[in-house]
């Protein structure tokens, strides 16, 4: 029923896909000048070398003269390349202090774009859960600002950590994939290893923090709280929400692996935002379920708990205030 549920409050919150979509080009656009810039002023310190120059020269200069069949001078163009190329891997370990410090710095600028992904979660989220609660539309830019305390802590939290789990498995990605290619397994079930690894390590990302934004929007639960929240889980359910959020990551990839091919990547301007909104409505439908309270799945339709958790007038105002 979580998946039917997500579908009916997504489809009633259809439109923050748009606000997400907007939000996300302005950081991601921030982000990727930035992250170019970096690398700019990196690599011109290699482009504008003599070796790199010979290196470039003399690899065109070597397929050039192999497609022509001019086979005399390969040779020693080969062995000018072999020099250039040494002699630019020298000049590469004389600049590790300031590829240290770029990559560092690209690091940075991932983990702030990550924070300020993280604020638009956080709105989307916030705008869900008052349709759900009381099917009231409230504005983007708005609810980002009211919530900006709460969603600046979150995310203070949240990003660092995601960004580490996410350079850690995209490290063991790495080596996943030399271990492939130098192995004798077949092309095609390297390549569904390879997805099943990745879906695996977001199920996981997924299962074990998809209560804690909830239980701080819907809960009001301090950051602390809700963390310990979230990570309450045992048992059954948890198996429940792990087994539910793998079905719903390969849907996603499904969908998006679809945009990209049948519509030539245009497509990707919606589902890639619309992936984010589905993900943040699952985790307040799970969120409510878990909780037993009732929630509007659109205008006039209340999804209520076989045992519903009753609020008293101040805690249902509290709950609810702006």
């Amino acid at each position: 029923m979580k998946f039917k549920h997500t579908f009916h409050v997504f489809v009633d919150n259809f439109s923050v896909t748009y606000k997400q979509l907007l939000y996300r080009l302005v950081v991601g656009t921030i982000a990727a000048l930035l992250t170019s810039l970096i690398i700019y002023e990196f690599a011109m310190q290699f482009i504008n070398s003599e070796s790199f120059n010979t290196l470039w020269t003399g690899s065109h200069d070597f397929v050039k003269k192999l497609l022509y069949g001019e086979m005399g001078e390969l040779a020693k163009i080969s062995e000018n390349v072999r020099k250039a190329y040494d002699e630019l891997i020298t000049l590469v370990s004389t600049k590790m202090p300031e590829l240290i410090i770029s990559l560092l710095l690209i690091l940075l600028v991932q983990i702030v774009a990550k924070w300020f992904d993280g604020l638009g979660n956080y709105a989307s989220a916030a705008i869900i859960n008052d349709k759900m609660t009381l099917h009231a539309d409230l504005p983007f830019l708005s609810t980002l600002i009211r919530n900006l305390k709460e969603a600046a802590i979150y995310n203070a939290i949240y990003a660092p950590l995601s960004v580490i789990y996410d350079v850690a498995v995209g490290v063991g990605m790495l080596f996943l994939t030399f271990a492939l290619v130098t192995s004798w397994l077949p092309v095609i079930f390297g390549i569904f290893l390879f997805t099943l690894v990745i879906v695996a390590s977001i199920t996981i990302k997924m299962t074990f923090t998809t209560d804690w934004l909830p239980a701080i929007i819907r809960g009001k639960k301090k950051q602390g709280e809700a963390l310990k929240y979230a990570f309450s889980r045992k048992g059954k359910r948890t198996m429940n929400v792990m087994s539910n959020f793998a079905v719903l990551v390969l849907i996603i990839m499904g969908l998006n692996v679809a945009a990209l091919f049948l519509t030539l990547g245009v497509g990707l301007l919606i589902t890639i935002p619309a992936s984010y909104v589905v993900i943040v409505t699952f985790e307040l439908v799970n969120y409510y379920d878990r909780e037993e309270i009732k929630y509007f799945i659109d205008k006039n339709t209340i999804v209520k708990p076989e045992k519903e958790t009753v609020l008293s007038r101040e805690k249902f105002f509290t709950d609810n205030e702006e």
